[in-house]
């Protein structure tokens, strides 16, 4: 079969990936240096994408962000993947073997929107509405999620922000935080000890394969059941789940489900 370069559509998505990588966004002449091309070509490249609603431009800063079609576009790829049917079997059976609630969802701009919970069989239980919004620095989903980026990008977050002191137990400290971040790279899991609210610990694993759709899942349960020692066994017992839902995600995006 014959391949067709396309060197347009190449260059418009070579700009669209760059101006993901920023959250500030970024201007003709940033981008021109940062992929290596002619001012000329990616002052025309970004009108077009404009004018699709593909980008949009600060009148201030002159930079360009994405903008709201891909946002469309993205939610439809969402739809087609359907991450809620693709985890809710591994979840659920994560559920039995930790006995806690079992979450799940994405990171939403500054923020991590809940998608689907698993409720722990117990006559009290740590939950909340589907579709809700969490802040993104809660406890153990938030480093998961702070983790998975580029520490240069992680930083300035941390920087605009501020480390927000939830309860006493919360690090509020950057370069504390930054050591925790680097213990989650290097795990694969983040731990809640009482970090964002006083008496449940949690344990969140990443999610892989959906590109620049971050997704977790995360087990919450009452520190009086959760000793150091389970707490080990849940992180160990999540890791993998998180994997075989990442697994499950690639074999659907493939088409073999």
């Amino acid at each position: 079969m014959k391949k067709y370069g396309a060197p347009s559509v190449k260059k418009a998505f070579a700009i669209l990936n760059a101006i993901s990588s920023s959250r500030e966004g970024l201007g003709v002449s940033e981008l021109a240096k940062k992929l290596k091309m002619a001012k000329s070509t990616v002052h025309g490249m970004t009108s077009a994408l404009e004018e699709l609603g593909a980008v949009m431009r600060d009148p201030r800063t002159k930079k360009y962000k994405l903008g709201f079609t891909l946002l469309e576009i993205g939610r439809s790829a969402y739809s087609q993947i359907d991450l809620k049917t693709a985890a809710r079997p591994v979840t659920e059976d994560l559920m039995e073997k930790t006995r806690t609630s079992i979450f799940l969802g994405i990171l939403n701009w500054d923020h991590v929107t809940i998608l689907d919970i698993v409720e722990a069989r117990q006559d009290l239980n740590i939950t909340a509405p589907i579709g809700s919004n969490i802040p993104l620095f809660a406890g153990a989903v938030g480093k998961v999620f702070l983790a998975s980026m580029e520490e240069e990008q992680a930083t300035r977050i941390i920087s605009s922000k501020g480390l927000p002191r939830f309860t006493d137990n919360s690090i509020v400290d950057s370069e504390l935080y930054h050591k925790e971040l680097r213990r989650v790279r290097e795990k694969g899991y983040a731990v809640d000890d009482e970090e964002y609210i006083m008496g449940v610990r949690a344990v969140a694993s990443p999610l892989m394969g959906l590109g620049q759709l971050r997704s977790a899942i995360w087990a919450v349960g009452f520190k009086a059941s959760l000793d150091d020692s389970k707490m080990q066994s849940i992180a160990a017992e999540t890791h993998m789940a998180a994997s075989s839902i990442s697994q499950r995600i690639q074999e659907q995006l493939m088409g073999k489900r």
